[in-house]
């Protein structure tokens, strides 16, 4: 009985370290935690990170192929949005959707075009959440995009506002 007891201690203790490793592997890999130095971005950066300081994106989305519908309201609260890595930008968010409901750290692959910042996801696994591919740019006080989540897809698009006191 001994010698089961102390494979036991054996074998959780090496699940323990495997799970650390992956919960570091995938800190790392999502860059939560770290943040790249505000002196070092762009005035561009810098100036999407100031405007994307508690926003609301309000707006709505469509589905393909439910085009005589009309198209649903959409609103996601922006606490703040930071460059975690090359072309890696973590948005505070709340959400109220897809299964969420609450504050998440979401990183996305986010490039420039231009002057436009646009998430460019394919494909990309949010914990939590699910699959999506996503195009989403934002410029001045609007956004638009289009996404898919599995077999469902469609196009959003929306305002930047400014959260009111009763919003934070």
């Amino acid at each position: 009985m001994g010698q089961v007891r102390k494979m036991a201690m054996i074998g959780l203790s090496l699940i323990a370290v495997l799970a650390i490793f992956a919960g570091g592997w995938l800190a790392g890999r999502s860059g939560i935690g770290s943040v790249v130095d505000p002196a070092s971005l762009t005035d561009a950066e810098r100036q999407f990170a100031e405007s994307m300081k508690d926003v609301n994106l309000v707006g709505s989305f469509t589905v393909a192929g439910r085009e005589d519908r009309t198209p649903r309201p959409d609103r996601y609260g922006i606490k703040s949005v930071e460059k975690v890595g090359t072309d890696l930008w973590r948005f505070n968010a709340e959400m109220h959707c897809c299964g969420v409901d609450g504050s998440v750290p979401v990183v996305v692959p986010l490039r420039w075009v231009g002057d436009t910042p646009m998430i460019m996801m394919t494909d990309t696994s949010l914990p939590g959440i699910g699959t999506f591919t996503v195009r989403l740019l934002f410029y001045g006080d609007r956004y638009s995009g289009t996404w898919q989540h599995g077999e469902a897809g469609g196009h959003m698009s929306g305002r930047i506002e400014k959260q009111k006191e009763s919003d934070q």
